[in-house]
């Protein structure tokens, strides 16, 4: 998606969880709203959007003192998401989808409308990818950290799915190492929101140094 279109009725997935660009992400699908429009993305290869919940769970919850008057529980989520392309797709039984996810470019919601199946869609205008930026000398620390990780990991002969930091692995660019020890590292999910948000990924690497420092990993 090029940074001067827009989508139109994205379908959403509020989830407790923020989606980075390059990230990967399982879904295990069995709620009737997310059954169609799961496989309608798999079969068109269309992608969805993932957004943080700021209220609300994952699985809708009835609510009959909901101020919609709908009889579900409200469900609000962040403004600003990350488009996710389904990569593994299985259907082990009626009413259960199993899927795999990669993110790819963020987006601002301009609009959005939850029809009356419960499923949110919204009209989003992308937001400009991360530019590549080298690993400064006084960040390197952090990438040779995410590097002597992931070669633990593969030493252990982990399958390549159950792997959380997929390849390609990019550990001289500021933005593919601050993503992934951001998904990584343990923090509220509004830290993870905010860090996703920032346009500068030098000063994302900046700030995952100094979260690093504090939960005392080497960098």
């Amino acid at each position: 998606m090029s940074e001067s279109l827009a989508l139109f009725s994205l379908p959403l997935f509020p989830l407790s969880t923020v989606l980075y660009p390059g990230g990967t992400l399982p879904l295990r699908i069995f709620e009737v709203r997310y059954l169609d429009m799961i496989g309608k993305c798999h079969k068109t290869g269309a992608p969805f959007g993932v957004v943080a919940l700021t209220t609300g769970a994952e699985v809708r919850k009835p609510d009959n003192g909901s101020p919609t008057g709908d009889g579900f529980a409200p469900e609000v989520f962040h403004a600003v998401g990350t488009l996710a392309s389904i990569t593994e797709f299985s259907h082990p039984q009626s009413g259960l989808m199993m899927i795999r996810c990669t993110g790819m470019q963020r987006f601002r919601i301009t609009h959005q409308e939850r029809l009356k199946h419960g499923l949110w869609v919204a009209d989003v205008s992308p937001l400009a990818n991360d530019l590549t930026v080298k690993i400064p000398d006084d960040l390197q620390g952090v990438a040779t950290a995410l590097g002597n990780l992931i070669n633990t990991l593969l030493a252990r002969a982990l399958p390549l799915a159950q792997m959380p930091v997929q390849p390609p692995y990019q550990l001289d660019d500021c933005a593919w190492v601050a993503n992934r020890w951001c998904e990584l590292l343990p923090m509220p999910l509004e830290h993870k929101q905010r860090l996703m948000e920032l346009d500068n990924p030098l000063v994302r690497l900046e700030l995952v140094s100094d979260l690093l420092e504090r939960s005392g990993i080497a960098t």
